[in-house]
């Protein structure tokens, strides 16, 4: 039994090996066939990656950021087919990944904005929803242009699912980003040293988490300065398209 398991790590290593030459060469087909290689591997031996990811990421979040744009758009087309076949597994890189996903959100190549979205949108279809909400709330304020409108339009509808199911941990990341919003927005709807209008999702994120706290996010707000309420209650009296 020692000698078979001893086997099976050597293999282990040498898969990991060959899986990390393909994914660090230095032209770029190459390079995809590392990624299709991971794929394979996803759907054959779920386990090996699972087991084996954090080592396995370290590289291949180097090619959701790839120079060759090719190479970026297919790595992160393979994460929207891993996310699914790996489910929890995937839990240990959620945060490197999603901030990785969320600087690709503002890329002009329309294919790897669209890849971005699609990586995103199955995280919130198959992970922990109220994991994935600490980890976006964390980064919102870093964000800029129209990845702070997305990343903000998906933080309202996860606050509906994640915050019956936790409330209190819920409350404590994503109140911090509401009072972000209405302290720093000025004008109608524009935040400082950043591109793009907001108003329309941060009325979306105040409404979502109005319908689930209702009084006590008003308590909230009450304690907080005069153009705060005044704002606050003109986005919750927005009218949403």
């Amino acid at each position: 039994i020692a000698r078979c398991s001893s086997l099976r790590s050597i293999e282990v290593m040498e898969q990991l090996k060959e899986l990390n030459k393909l994914l660090v060469a230095k032209e770029f087909q190459i390079r995809i066939d590392g990624i299709a290689l991971l794929m394979d591997h996803c759907k054959k031996n779920p386990h090996f990656v699972s087991s084996n990811i954090v080592q396995i990421f370290d590289t291949f979040t180097l090619r959701l950021q790839d120079s060759n744009k090719k190479v970026n758009q297919y790595a992160l087309e393979s994460v929207v087919s891993m996310i699914p076949l790996l489910k929890n597994g995937f839990n240990p890189v959620l945060f490197s990944v999603v901030t990785i996903v969320m600087d690709n959100l503002n890329s002009k190549n329309s294919g790897i904005y669209s890849a971005a979205v699609k990586v995103l949108d199955t995280m919130i279809t198959y992970l922990d929803n109220l994991l994935l909400l600490q980890i976006i709330a964390s980064r919102v304020r870093f964000l800029t242009g129209r990845a702070l409108q997305d990343i903000t339009d998906r933080l309202a509808g996860l606050v509906a699912v994640a915050y019956p199911r936790k409330p209190q941990v819920a409350e404590r990341h994503i109140l911090p980003v509401l009072w972000y919003f209405l302290n720093n927005m000025i004008g109608n709807g524009v935040l400082p040293g950043k591109s793009g209008n907001v108003r329309t999702v941060v009325s979306k994120l105040a409404k979502s988490l109005h319908k689930q706290m209702g009084l006590k996010l008003e308590e909230y707000v009450c304690n907080q300065p005069q153009h705060v309420i005044k704002l606050f209650q003109d986005l919750l009296d927005m009218d949403l398209q």
